[in-house]
This record gives structure tokens, sequence and C-alpha cells, in this order.
């Protein structure tokens, strides 16, 4: 009697298929995160002085951000969201009229991008997921990783769950660093000092990210 064959856990050849590569936006399309922080701030009556001493950001970053020269991380975002006391998902896909969001894969429609403060290098590109749930707490993103030599630490409030789709993702976090695989996950509080980036060339990952 043949022994019954061991089946993986999780058919990680699936998700070549589930997330295929995050294309460039078309010619017109601009990132629009700078630009609901600079409209919020301005709602809230905050300078950018002001917005710099509640963050710890530099002034001319926060400038760079808001005139889209260079285009925030998420960690970046999620404290930007906390000093303007906004919700993560207001600033980073806008405001939701729905109470629930079904999402098919040709219909990922907003696409944004993160660059490296001090060479302007794209770090990683991401889709949200369910932009349209209003008042939504958790924030979920198909993110397409890039090499990251620099790896800025990022440090801020909430939770996170990564779940690997395709390549090799590197994550450096509490001093320790992983390597982790297509099916491999990690969930960690934000305010553990963390950095995740493709350990070479690209990788796909879905994010969570809890405020």
């Amino acid at each position: 009697m043949e022994k019954d064959k061991i089946l993986p856990h999780i058919n990680v050849d699936y998700f070549e298929d589930l997330t295929g590569e995050i294309h460039s936006k078309e010619a017109g399309e601009v990132d629009e995160v700078g630009i609901r922080i600079k409209k919020l701030r301005e709602k809230k009556g905050l300078s950018i002085d002001e917005v710099s001493n509640l963050t710890g950001f530099d002034k001319q970053r926060l400038q760079d951000i808001e005139d889209g020269v260079i285009q925030p991380q998420l960690g970046t975002v999620m404290k930007l969201s906390r000093a303007l006391d906004s919700a993560l998902g207001r600033l980073v896909s806008g405001v939701g009229n729905r109470l629930y969001s079904i999402t098919r894969r040709n219909e990922r429609k907003k696409i944004a991008r993160s660059t490296s403060p001090k060479e302007k290098q794209n770090l990683y590109s991401y889709m949200s997921l369910a932009p349209e749930v209003q008042g939504r707490h958790m924030e979920a993103l198909i993110v397409q990783l890039e090499e990251n030599p620099e790896k800025e630490i990022s440090v801020h409030n909430g939770e996170e769950f990564i779940f690997v789709l395709e390549g090799v993702a590197e994550l450096s976090i509490a001093d320790e660093t992983y390597d982790l695989e297509p099916g491999d996950s990690v969930y960690y509080l934000s305010t553990t000092p963390h950095v995740i980036t493709a350990k070479s060339g690209r990788a796909t990952i879905l994010a969570v990210l809890y405020e």
C-alpha cells in the first residue's frame, strides 16, 4: 500500500496568477498622497513647522512630500496620519463611502509609490485593496518591494501583518534579519523597529496595516 503523498500546505505557484506585476500608472496620473497630506494640514490650520515638531520629520522632507518630489513610505504616512488626527486610509487611498468592498483583480486601480528621501530611489509600489470602505481602521495593500540598500528603519504606532506572495522579502526587525519566502508571513507591532525590502530584484507581499 502506497504511503499518502505529503502535499504542501500552500500552493505557492498560485500566487503568480494572483498578483502579477504592478505596472506603472498611465500618463497624466499622479500620486495623490502628498496632495492629501497638504490639504489636510491646511484644513487643520497647521504649518509645516508645526507638523515637523509633531512628527520629528525634517521640514524640507515634509515640503518634498507635499510637492510630490518624494513619495512617503507607509510608516511615514502612519506617523503623519496620527499627527493630523486622520485615519491612515484617508491619506493612502482617500475617503470611502461604502460599508463593504469587493475588489476584483482587474479593478485594482489605485497605485502609489514610495521613494527614498535621500536618493529619490523607488522603494516599493502599492495598490489599495479596499479604498471604498468608510471609516476603516485597517489598510490592505498589495506591495511590490524593490531592493533597498539604505534600509531606513521605520518605527510608528499600529500593527502590521505581512504575507509573502512572490520573490524573497528581507525583514530586519528588533536587531534580527529574516528571509521570507512565498507562503511565509509575519505579524508585529509597528513600534518595533523594522524594515522590509526585496532580498534581490523584486518581491510582492500582501500587507495589512492597522492603526
